[in-house]
């Protein structure tokens, strides 16, 4: 697993539109990247639509989300426009960012999947804060609280 206080790994990947987000669009910006294991599944919808209404809290912070797991640009946009997600959903679809971030992998039911996990990145790029098997539940709430305390101790 990616430990804080390295550098975030560089990731050009194409959203839920086949638009590249890149890392270096969010230079000077706090950024959250979560990692999920499959689209529609429950959980992920949960976490979906919990960013999705809080994103105006993140944006008033200076915080910007995004998704990851390893479906494809067409799986993303079905997921977003079925619950009206307003966030990018980023496809890793060959787990190059997944792996280099050390994502985990869990086996449900004779399947594996990588495990819900969010990595919290610096304006400078550097990962401040790694949370692992992550409850979908609350987890936005928690992670905006924890970047606020981490802007405050910076001034």
């Amino acid at each position: 697993m990616l430990e804080a206080g390295r550098p975030f790994p560089n990731f050009e990947l194409p959203n839920q539109d086949g638009k590249i987000v890149k890392l270096d669009d969010f230079a000077g910006k706090w950024l959250v990247v979560y990692f999920y294991p499959k689209d529609d599944t429950p959980g992920c919808t949960i976490q979906g639509k919990s960013f999705t209404a809080s994103r105006s809290d993140f944006e008033a912070a200076g915080i910007e989300v995004v998704g990851v797991s390893q479906d494809d640009v067409t799986s993303h946009k079905s997921f977003c426009d079925k619950f009206s997600f307003t966030i990018d959903l980023l496809a890793d679809t060959n787990s190059e960012l997944l792996n280099a971030c050390g994502v985990g992998q869990s086996e449900y039911k004779g399947t594996m999947y990588w495990d819900r996990t969010s990595f919290v990145v610096d304006p400078q790029g550097e990962l401040r804060k790694v949370y692992e098997k992550v409850n979908p539940q609350g987890h936005e709430q928690v992670l905006l609280a924890d970047i606020k305390a981490m802007q405050s101790a910076e001034c």
